[in-house]
C-alpha cells in the first residue's frame, strides 16, 4: 500500500510543469556629484575617515536639508534614459530605523511619490551552444527614486569595537526598482551590465561595483508556471555582476530544494508597509520639476530649476543605439558590437582606426578584437593603457592591405610595435627586412631552390597527391619568413612541379 502511495505522488510531482526562478532587483546607484543630496560636503572614495562630514550629516541640532539640484538633473536624466515618466511633483519621507552608521535613526528617501514611474531598461544576453546567439529581453522599471546613502561600519573584531565614518553618509543615490520579470543569475546580471553602461554614458553614475557606486539587492523566488509567485527571499549589497548571476542561481536552486523536500521558504521582504516607520520630510517641500523653459512659473529663475526639456537635449548616444549604429554602419558581426560598447573606450578606438585605414570594418575588427584585446586582456590593461595607437594601428592595416607586407609579417610586426611602442611601422619592417618579395625572378629562384632540394615530395605530387605541394609552400614561407603572397608562390610551384 505504502508502495502505491509513493508511486501515486512520485506520478503526480513528475507530471507537474518545472519550477521556475523568478527575479526582481532593486540597484542602488550613487549619483556622479561632487556634493552630497542635502548638504555641501564633498563626495570623494578613499577619503580619511569622517573628513567629509557636514554638521548636517552628523544629525547635529538645528541644521536643514539643501537638495542638490546637480542629483535631481541626474535622476531625471536616468529617467529619461529609462523611458520612465518623470513626475513632475515628488515627495521626500523620512523612513525610521536605526542603524548605528545613520545618526538621524532616518534616511530620507522617496518611496511613496517618487521621481520617476514606469520605465523600461532593453538589455541583451548571449544564448546557444556557442554563446553567440543574441537574445533582447526587457525588464520594467517601477520606480527612480532619490535618497540618502548611510554610513560606514567598520567592524574590529580584534578590539571587540565597531567605528563609524560618516563621509558617505548623506550622499546621494537613485535607488532603480525592477519588476520581477527575470527568470536566472545570467539574465539578471546581464540587465545590470546594461544599466551600468547606460549609467556610464550618462555620466550620473560612476557605476563601479568594486568601489561601492552600484550596489544590488535581488529578490528570488520560484513558483510552478500558471500559478502564483512564490515567497521571495532578498539577497543584498551584491557588489559584482558574476557574483549576482551566482547568488541568484544559487539561491534558486536552494528553494527548488527546499520545496521539493516539502520544506517552507522564509519570507524576506523589504515592500512598504504602513508599519515600516514613513513620515512626510517636515524640512523639504515638494520636489517640482518643469516640462519646459515656458512652463516655469513666473518670478523663477529657469537657470535654478530642473526642466525636462533641456536635460533631454544633453541625451547622450545610449548603448543599444550605438551597438545597432555600429552593425548598420560597419557591417560587423552583432556580438562584435558588444564587445567594442561593453569594454570601455574600444568603440572610439575602433572607429579612429577605421577612418584612418583603407581596409574594410570586418578586417579592421579582427584585428581589434584578437590582437589588440588578446594583448590587452593578457596584460590587464586598459584600451587607454594600449602601447599601439589607433593611428599606428591602421598604418600597419594599410600596409598589409596594398601588399607591401604579408597577414602573418603583420601579426608579427604588431608584437614587436606592441614591445617597442616608441618605432614606426615602417622602422620595424625595414630593420627586420620584412618586406614582400615581389619581384617574380627572385621567387622563381626561390621556388626552384625548394623544388630541387624536395624530389620525393615532387614524384608524389606528380602521382596526384596535390596535398603534398602545401608543405613545398610551407617551405617557402619559411625560407622568406613569410614575405610572399602565398597564391603567386602556389602559382610557381604548380607550374614546376607539373
Amino acid at each position: 500500500m505504502w508502495c502505491i502511495y509513493l508511486f501515486i505522488t512520485w506520478a503526480l510531482l513528475s507530471s507537474l510543469p518545472q519550477m521556475v526562478g523568478v527575479v526582481g532587483l532593486e540597484v542602488h546607484a550613487q549619483i556622479q556629484s561632487t556634493s552630497k543630496l542635502f548638504s555641501g560636503s564633498h563626495v570623494r572614495f578613499l577619503a580619511p575617515p569622517n573628513s567629509l562630514v557636514s554638521h548636517f550629516d552628523a544629525s547635529l541640532p538645528g541644521t536643514l536639508p539643501v537638495l542638490n539640484r546637480r542629483c535631481v538633473e541626474a535622476a531625471v536624466l536616468t529617467g529619461l534614459a529609462l523611458n520612465c515618466t518623470i513626475n513632475r511633483k515628488s515627495l521626500f519621507d523620512r523612513k525610521h530605523y536605526f542603524y548605528a552608521d545613520m545618526p538621524a535613526g532616518y534616511q530620507i528617501t522617496q518611496q511613496r511619490v517618487p521621481i520617476a514611474v514606469n520605465g523600461m531598461l532593453v538589455y541583451s544576453h548571449f544564448e546557444g551552444r556557442r554563446r553567440n546567439q543574441v537574445v533582447t529581453k526587457s525588464v520594467k522599471i517601477k520606480q527612480i527614486q532619490l535618497e540618502q546613502d548611510s554610513g560606514k561600519s567598520l567592524h574590529d573584531d580584534e578590539q571587540s569595537q565597531t567605528l563609524i565614518d560618516l563621509n558617505r553618509a548623506g550622499v546621494g543615490l537613485m535607488e532603480l526598482v525592477m519588476e520581477p520579470e527575470m527568470c536566472c543569475g545570467e539574465e539578471a546580471a546581464a540587465a545590470v551590465r546594461e544599466l551600468q553602461l547606460i549609467l556610464q554614458a550618462l555620466g550620473t553614475c560612476q557605476a563601479n561595483m568594486a568601489e561601492g557606486q552600484l550596489r544590488v539587492d535581488a529578490n528570488v523566488s520560484v513558483h510552478r508556471p500558471g500559478e502564483p509567485l512564490g515567497v521571495r527571499t532578498e539577497v543584498k549589497n551584491i557588489n559584482s555582476v558574476r557574483h549576482l548571476a551566482k547568488a541568484i542561481d544559487y539561491e534558486i536552486q536552494r528553494q527548488m530544494e527546499v520545496l521539493q523536500s516539502a520544506g517552507k521558504v522564509l519570507n524576506e521582504t523589504r515592500a512598504f508597509d504602513s508599519k515600516s516607520g514613513f513620515m512626510p520630510e517636515p524640512n523639504l517641500p515638494p520636489l517640482f520639476v518643469y516640462e519646459s523653459k515656458a512652463s516655469v512659473p513666473a518670478g523663477v529663475d529657469p537657470a535654478q530649476v530642473v526642466v525636462i526639456d533641456r536635460l533631454s537635449a544633453q541625451l547622450p548616444e545610449l548603448p543599444s543605439v550605438k551597438r545597432t549604429r555600429l552593425v548598420e554602419t560597419y557591417g560587423i558581426l552583432q556580438e562584435h558590437s558588444f564587445t567594442l560598447v561593453n569594454e570601455d573606450g574600444l568603440m572610439d578606438y575602433f572607429e579612429n582606426v577605421v577612418q584612418t585605414t583603407k581596409a574594410e570594418p570586418r578586417k579592421v575588427i579582427g584585428w581589434v578584437i584578437k590582437e589588440l584585446m588578446g594583448n590587452l586582456n593578457s596584460q590587464n590593461l586598459k584600451v587607454s593603457q594600449s602601447p599601439i595607437s589607433p593611428c599606428a594601428l591602421a598604418e600597419l592595416i594599410n600596409l598589409a592591405e596594398s601588399g607591401h607586407i604579408s597577414s602573418s609579417t603583420a601579426k608579427q610586426v604588431f608584437q614587436e610595435m606592441w614591445k617597442a611602442p616608441e618605432k614606426t611601422v615602417g622602422q620595424i619592417v625595414k630593420e627586420q627586412d620584412l618586406w614582400m618579395i615581389n619581384d617574380k625572378e627572385e621567387l622563381q629562384k626561390i621556388c626552384r631552390r625548394i623544388v630541387d632540394s624536395h624530389p620525393e615530395e615532387v614524384q608524389i605530387i606528380r602521382r596526384g597527391n596535390k596535398k603534398v605541394l602545401n608543405k613545398l609552400m610551407g617551405e617557402v614561407q619559411r625560407e622568406t619568413k613569410g614575405r610572399t603572397d602565398p597564391v603567386q608562390v602556389r602559382a610557381i610551384l604548380e607550374k614546376m612541379v607539373s
